[in-house]
């Protein structure tokens, strides 16, 4: 057996499959080092993929040439766009998808890869010297060596899992955790921290009266993750359903708040502020009498159902009566309760843009590691850090995604340059440049970019070349395409829209809000016939509606883009290790210390650390002689 390697990666989670991928595909000898091989890229709580923001990062994975979007797609029992209500920037695909054969979708996938081995083996130290990393020791007592490493150990670092009195040690129900790295991380100056996350109840659906419940089926359209168009959804279609808790519900669970982990100091860790447990929220809201709960299937033959809201570390006995307060689950019967995690994390300033650490070279930290929440987070960082490895293992230049390029860009600046105070979750409201990183557009945005890499495969690439032709000659022929008056107005006061005293080109109908591409296509004949040209494609309505959106909202995306421009300027200032910051008397004190302690790599980066001025960063530009 070959002990050495190019790129190892930790961990057989979100992050760690897609940075195994990356590296393998990119040509790196790639070796993936999972404790259960059965469990690669686990749900391991609700098992559902995409939703606000998220769904973004899953279409920029996809782009970039990496698998979460095509295993949601062979795996989903459900899929939804959300957010249609609202303008494009802010929809987001989610999909529920099979646990159990979205585990095996991915092994397939890893299995097929051909630079990628995996070994079922626990990670107990890390292998360096002369400040780089050499390789790691497993509890079975083999040494690997590699060029670089990628830890993606998610909960597992010190876990210990809560369940009202009950304490158990593992990084997941069921799995051991992982002691002994963060202590030897520390020794090699690294800050770490405490977090915590939960996951609901597990429900046994012959115990529910559904008949009761308000169902929520998916959609059936054109709408999918992947934009490989061989990509589709084959399993049975189902739907997920809606509830509420109640005032009686609620009393149970506030007489059982003395036995609360996360009330009667048992648990001292920060947890997630946007996916409180439903102690919490009794707690926050105490004036709200029923909080919406969703009841989702997970996999198309299993009784196994997810709580969705109803996440807790009390009592079982606790959480079984408050169940059985509401009418549907009256006789509930559940498979396991609900619990809250504590587990290790590491302040992610401490890592470059990159991924890599700045205090050992060639060792990258990926997904929960990094203090975020999440497995499109997580599969997001590891695919960047699967990439960088690769490139640190082999020569070239750093990959790095812009605030303005992409919601991970977003993401891993944040990270690095902002750090944590709770469980890090994305959401469009973080993302100053939220038109531009529409889910529509993630492959115009991205794949030309990882095609140069060498990650996205030829065909990937031919489809995007093929739906910016189809584009391009559609847009042409709708800014050339003039209508009359005699044409259209009795239309246009049929829906609601200023009739024409003149006649225009199509572009400035299509940029009504009332009016849509397929809708002006019923009554103008020969641009219903120029449209169903591209019908043979099978990313026909894919195309229609792309289209669309750059045309209704182009002064929007052209004034976003102007925008993110200017602050190109300061992203081209490059400042890291240039001051001495302790020694600029005139920052304030806040700055000089975390100016100090982040160390930026751009101006713009020190812009953007909480607590840094815009009298600090014009003190630095007088500095630099601007």
């Amino acid at each position: 057996m070959n002990f050495k390697y190019d790129v190892i990666v930790v961990g057989g989670g979100h992050a760690g499959c897609e940075a195994a991928a990356a590296a393998a595909n990119l040509g790196s000898k790639t070796l993936l080092v999972t404790m259960d091989m059965n469990r690669i890229a686990d749900m391991s709580c609700n098992p559902a993929v995409g939703g606000i923001a998220k769904g973004q990062i899953v279409r920029e994975i996809d782009a970039l040439g990496g698998y979460m979007g095509i295993v949601a797609d062979r795996t989903a029992i459900q899929f939804r766009m959300l957010n249609l209500s609202k303008g494009p920037a802010m929809w987001s695909p989610r999909a529920q998808s099979d646990r159990v054969k979205f585990i095996s979708a991915w092994r397939r996938v890893l299995e097929s890869l051909p630079n990628l081995f995996i070994w079922q083996d626990t990670m107990v130290e890390l292998l360096n010297g002369h400040g780089a990393v050499t390789g790691i020791r497993t509890a079975m007592g083999v040494s690997f060596f590699a060029k670089a490493i990628v830890l993606t150990n998610g909960t597992f670092l010190n876990g210990l899992l809560h369940i009202g009195a009950i304490k158990i040690k593992g990084g997941r129900l069921a799995e051991p955790a992982v002691g002994g790295l963060t202590e030897q991380l520390c020794t090699l100056g690294f800050r770490s921290g405490r977090m915590k996350t939960g996951t609901p109840v597990r429900i046994d659906a012959r115990s529910v009266y559904f008949d009761e419940l308000d169902e929520q089926p998916g959609v059936d359209d054109f709408h999918k993750f992947s934009f490989l168009d061989m990509v589709s959804r084959s399993l049975k279609q189902l739907s997920c359903r809606t509830l509420y808790t109640n005032e009686a519900c609620h009393e149970i669970l506030r007489r059982g708040l003395s036995e609360s982990p996360l009330y009667n100091g048992q648990i001292q860790s920060i947890g997630p502020r946007y996916c409180p447990s439903i102690e919490t929220k009794i707690v926050t809201f105490a004036d709200k009498t029923r909080h919406q709960l969703f009841l989702e299937p997970e996999g198309e033959d299993t009784q196994e159902y997810y709580l969705n809201g109803f996440s807790s570390s009390l009592p079982l006995e606790i959480q079984l009566e408050a169940l059985k307060c509401i009418p549907a689950f009256r006789d509930v019967r559940i498979y396991r309760p609900g619990y809250a995690i504590e587990y290790d994390f590491f302040d992610p300033t401490q890592l470059t843009h990159t991924l890599e650490t700045k205090l050992v070279s060639n060792l990258f930290f990926a997904g929960q590691i990094n203090g975020t929440t999440g497995y499109e987070e997580a599969a997001g960082q590891g695919i960047i850090a699967g990439i960088n490895a690769h490139i640190n293992s082999h020569g070239g230049a750093p990959f790095v995604l812009k605030r303005d390029e992409a919601y991970i860009g977003v993401l891993i600046d944040d990270l690095v340059v902002k750090g944590v105070d709770e469980p890090y979750r994305m959401f469009t409201s973080r993302a100053e440049y939220r038109i531009l990183l529409r889910q529509d557009n993630a492959d115009m945005r991205l794949t030309e970019k990882s095609y140069a890499l060498g990650l996205a495969c030829a065909s990937r690439h031919r489809l995007l070349r093929e739906k910016k032709t189809a584009m391009h000659a559609l847009a042409d022929f709708i800014k050339s395409y003039s209508v009359k008056p005699s044409q259209i107005n009795a239309f246009l006061e049929n829906s609601g829209t200023t009739s024409l005293e003149h006649g225009c080109k199509l572009i400035d109908l299509i940029a009504r809000p009332q009016l849509s591409i397929f809708r002006l296509a019923e009554i103008l004949p020969d641009f219903s016939e120029q449209i169903y040209r591209f019908a043979s494609d099978t990313r026909f309505e894919e195309i229609i509606e792309a289209v669309e959106i750059s045309i209704k909202y182009a002064g929007y995306i052209e004034r976003e883009q102007q925008i993110a421009n200017k602050i190109y300027r300061l992203e081209n200032l490059y400042i890291r290790d240039r001051f001495d910051y302790d020694s600029i008397q005139s920052l304030s004190t806040e700055a000089r210390q975390k100016l100090t302690r982040i160390n930026p790599e751009t101006l713009a980066q020190a812009s953007r650390i909480p607590g840094i001025s815009p009298s600090d960063i014009n003190i630095l530009l007088i500095l630099m002689g601007r």
